[in-house]
């Protein structure tokens, strides 16, 4: 009796391993756990209090982005512009914050200009039928033109008192505290309320979503503007933890960070499947990687050649395992 008891626990704790590993971001998470210990054997000085701040300080930022990208993502959408309003952002809020309003004011209103550019990016590509990569490739220019007529392409310091400063980003973790909070909500957006089911029912099959009566449209345009708002966000909190604002900040690399983090947690390319926390584990190895690079002494280059060839495997990988979900089905 007691043996077909053990056999039966043991049966239960394979299947939950099994089951586990079939997870998008299950082998992220082994490879995340394997560095962390590689390189903490490779430098004692790996995880330390200091040291955990320069990786919550890598990894915020782009999972903050990758939130929006990965909804994006999942309805066959892409955002290539968001790197510019986390670079725009700041110095909206400064110039508006130096015509005399208050300093939350000009934050709001450097969000919703945020909110605003990624209303157009939607517009553009749902009313007008112009790929995502298309619009948001052209809105980058834009933007980065933009940023630079506006700064006049010199830094600035950052605006903001003590308590405000200390709320947006003055404290080491307070960045990956607010990535932290939007991921939890980010999460059960996706998973239990009919905008992130809807999301999903676009990417996976569009036209059985149009022929349910799902708004297409209104869903596709309200991942832009949650994409950009998120990045002007992002920005922001860079600028009050850094204390000054630079206009080439951000750009092309947070965003691509960003996307590479929901790719490796398990975001499709092909729509129709991601999950947010797989963003945050995948932003978390990305982290890791670059800060465990920083103490070994390695090459930044690379830093870039480790994301392609991560990019790489986690889409076999993402393949080869739904093909498995699929059979188990």
């Amino acid at each position: 009796m007691t043996d077909a008891r053990s056999d039966a626990v043991g049966i239960a704790i394979a299947r939950r391993v099994y089951g586990f590993l079939l997870r998008p971001e299950a082998s992220v998470i082994v490879v995340s756990v394997a560095l962390i210990i590689y390189f903490e054997l490779a430098n004692q000085n790996f995880i330390t209090n200091a040291n955990l701040v320069t990786i919550s300080q890598f990894v915020a930022a782009p999972v903050i982005i990758a939130c929006g990208e990965i909804m994006l993502l999942i309805c066959r959408e892409i955002d290539l512009s968001v790197g510019q309003v986390f670079a725009l952002a700041p110095f909206l809020m400064q110039n508006v914050h130096d015509w005399g309003l208050p300093e939350p004011v000009a934050i709001l209103v450097a969000l919703a200009a945020a909110a605003l550019i990624g209303f157009v990016i939607g517009l553009i590509t749902i009313k007008l039928s112009v790929p995502s990569f298309i619009t948001t490739l052209g809105m980058l220019f834009l933007i980065t033109g933009l940023t630079l007529t506006i700064s006049r392409g010199y830094p600035a310091d950052t605006a903001g008192g003590p308590l405000l400063t200390g709320i947006m980003g003055v404290w080491g973790y307070s960045e990956i505290v607010w990535a932290l909070a939007i991921v939890f909500v980010m999460h059960i957006v996706l998973r239990h309320t009919r905008w992130g089911l809807h999301t999903v029912a676009i990417g996976g099959n569009i036209i059985a979503a149009a022929e349910s009566g799902i708004a297409i449209n209104r869903i596709k345009v309200a991942n832009f503007v949650l994409t950009s708002t998120l990045g002007g966000l992002a920005g922001l909190l860079e600028a009050f933890r850094v204390g000054s604002i630079d206009p080439l900040a951000g750009g092309s690399n947070i965003m691509f960070l960003g996307v590479a983090s929901g790719i490796i947690g398990g975001t499709a390319i092909a729509g129709g499947a991601g999950t947010i926390m797989g963003g945050l584990v995948g932003g978390i190895m990305l982290g890791v990687l670059q800060d465990g690079f920083t103490l070994q002494g390695i090459n930044a280059f690379t830093f870039d050649i480790v994301i392609g060839g991560a990019i790489l495997i986690a889409m076999v990988a993402n393949i080869h395992l739904a093909r498995l979900r699929h059979r188990g089905a």
